[in-house]
């Protein structure tokens, strides 16, 4: 057996570093004031900054990579003899804390204080059903039910456990507020230990717990106000029903950068004689509803798909219409407005895809008069409506799932499929994409030998070609838009399509967004108040400050341009977590990632302000005060923002 080797080599250098850490704190080593910076100009000034991290745990690994970056930057900056300015923040704004505090609450309230969660068995059974729990509905102020999954994952209290707190401990948790006090000493605690080069005097802490930081962002969205950068009204924005406001990237647990993706919902009439399970609606308009992003194909279509084995529902919208559709899709209906109740779905026929299969639709634009909805095995249910039109002339997964409808007299015969509801059906012309004729669809099949709709990888390359080649280059053959480019007319078919009553604007998550509550957000059509990023005139300074910004390399710059490109309206409010008042209308709080866009700007003279304390709750250097008249200052060069 080997012995251990001793620890004296790793003892005596934490000694060193102990030693060395704590002179640096003697002598204020990275305290830097400007006055410091004037003295040293001819060696110039360097500043670095992190965005600061969330307060809701402590610091991990990620931090420390991260950090690594700014640290050596720093200390070689230094080297050469510049005045190094490396501030640090602690983020407690927003959602996270206050969802993990509530989420305390509920669970002591349920299993008692300490808990006492089910044991296995049950915890099986509760994963197969799910706990109805009813809890206080913020937004409308009153009594809901909400899904609380069980599991040891899923329990606050057991994450707080594995954090090293005792059950007296975890109790002070349930209040939001104690996590402001607990973790971010124990970060500044870990980042001092790495010996990072940090002017501590500039640190804070965010939310109206630190009055200095809450004025200074109330002063920026004063600001941002008066010169009409931000405006009130409806917009499509990611929501979370069960926390009853917009989720917005800092309040979800996945879904980061997610954001809503508009389609154009066409409606297909179904026509007589109805399938058996539709037969007690007569008398109803009854529409599948597709959700297309190419609204400028639809004059090719040539039938409909569903699944065979999803399932499917018809709800009762506005105006009385029935539209079949996945639950998924209706519950994000329901909350832009096609519905009488917002966020309530009035499910008249609960159906399974096979069930109306060989329906005679009334589709918008088509050439033919009725069309018929067709098996296709390959829909998923997470994306669209689950309903799907046919476009075979231009779609690669079209053509290929049609012919093999029609090669394979079998596959139709087990779905009843007649004959006369495929065999007539031709891909009709309606783009013309250069190097791809007027069929596109069909002659890349062909190109790529696509047998059938599971040759999965072909089909994804046939779309990839064809799709942006189609956009950008693809001329229509149809109607009064003959001879004109797709970009320049999708467009106006779309609104021409919405205002004759044969299709509407359906909004989604691109992508599965989850809520730090758990939720599956939906898209919403909501009352906020919301930063016009789109505005074109303050898009064109934006893009004039990037071309004077001087950026390490040119993919940096093209992924800033991007970014410009596709930003527009951000909601900037809420009604649930932790932050800022919004001044002019403080029922809402300004979310988290809006109150900390100028921040580093605060660094500048938070010490002068705070004297060093996290909460800015100490005698200011200045002497100045947040608190009393709420009169700001009047001289209006500097606009100050301190409240006097």
């Amino acid at each position: 057996m080997t012995e251990r080797k001793g620890t004296a080599k790793v003892d005596f250098l934490k000694k060193i570093e102990k030693e060395i850490q704590q002179k640096w704190k003697d002598e204020g080593a990275f305290e830097v004031n400007a006055s410091d910076a004037a003295s040293q100009k001819s060696n110039g000034k360097y500043f670095a900054t992190f965005p600061y991290p969330y307060m809701n745990g402590r610091l991990h690994l990620g931090h420390t990579f991260s950090l690594s970056k700014c640290e050596f930057a720093v200390g070689f900056q230094k080297l050469k003899g510049k005045a190094c300015l490396f501030p640090f923040g602690l983020h407690c704004t927003g959602m996270p804390i206050k969802a993990c505090a509530d989420k305390l609450k509920r669970e002591m309230e349920l299993y008692g204080c300490p808990p006492e969660f089910p044991d296995e068995e049950e915890e099986e059974e509760e994963d197969s059903k799910e706990e109805e729990v009813v809890i206080k509905d913020k937004a409308k102020g009153k009594k809901s039910k909400a899904a609380a999954k069980t599991g040891s994952s899923k329990y606050q209290w057991g994450i707080m456990k594995s954090l090293g707190l005792s059950d007296e401990e975890i109790v002070k948790f349930s209040e939001a507020e104690h996590w402001l006090d607990y973790f971010p000493p124990l970060a500044i605690q870990d980042l001092k230990s790495m010996g990072l080069k940090i002017d501590w005097r500039r640190s804070f802490v965010t939310t109206d717990v630190n009055p200095y930081y809450d004025s200074f962002v109330r002063w920026q969205f004063l600001t941002l106000r008066e010169r009409n950068k931000i405006k009130f009204g409806k917009r499509y924005t990611i929501y979370s029903p069960k926390d009853g406001q917009p989720c917005m990237d800092h309040d979800r647990q996945t879904g980061e950068g997610v954001g809503p993706q508009e389609y154009t919902l066409i409606k297909m009439k179904v026509v007589e004689p109805y399938p058996v399970k539709l037969s007690g609606l007569k008398g109803k308009n009854i529409f599948l509803v597709a959700a297309t992003l190419r609204p400028e194909t639809m004059f090719g279509q040539t039938n409909c798909w569903v699944r065979p084995d999803m399932k499917y529902i018809g709800f009762e919208t506005l105006n009385g219409d029935i539209f079949i559709c996945t639950q998924r899709a209706a519950r994000n209906m329901s909350y832009q407005g096609f519905t009488k109740i917002n966020g309530v779905v009035p499910v008249v026929k609960e159906l399974m895809g096979e069930d109306i299969l060989g329906a005679p639709l009334s589709a918008p634009l088509t050439s033919y008069k009725v069309i018929y909805t067709l098996p296709m095995l390959t829909i998923k249910e997470d994306k669209g409506t689950g309903v799907v039109t046919s476009v075979p002339s231009d779609s690669p997964d079209d053509i290929a799932a049609l012919r093999d409808l029609k090669k394979k007299q079998p596959f139709r015969a087990k779905y009843g499929i007649k004959d006369d509801m495929v065999l007539p059906f031709e891909p009709v012309p309606v783009i013309e994409i250069p190097g791809y004729g007027q069929l596109s669809a069909p002659m890349i099949c062909d190109e790529l030998k696509i047998q059938s709709q599971n040759d999965r990888e072909k089909l994804v390359e046939a779309k990839e070609r064809l799709y942006l080649k189609g956009f950008y280059e693809g001329i229509m053959l149809v109607a009064e838009f003959k001879g004109q480019k797709i970009q320049d007319v999708k467009k106006i078919i779309q609104k021409k399509m919405v205002d004759n009553g044969e299709a509407m604007i359906y909004m989604e998550p691109e992508k599965q967004v989850m809520s730090r509550s758990a939720d599956e957000c939906v898209v919403a059509l909501c009352d906020q108040w919301y930063l016009d990023y789109g505005e074109e005139t303050w898009k064109k300074q934006t893009h004039e400050c990037l071309k004077n910004l001087e950026i390490f390399c040119e993919e940096t710059r093209r992924n800033f341009e991007a970014t410009l490109d596709w930003l527009q309206e951000h909601a900037c409010s809420r009604t649930y977590g932790l932050g800022t008042r919004l001044p002019w209308d403080e029922q809402w709080l300004i979310e988290s990632l809006s109150d900390s866009t100028i921040y580093m700007a605060f660094y500048t003279v938070a010490h002068l302000l705070q004297g060093g304390n996290l909460r800015g709750q100490g005698e200011s250097p200045m002497r100045i005060r947040t608190k009393g008249r709420r009169t700001p200052c009047q001289n209006p060069a500097t606009r100050a923002w301190m409240w006097l």
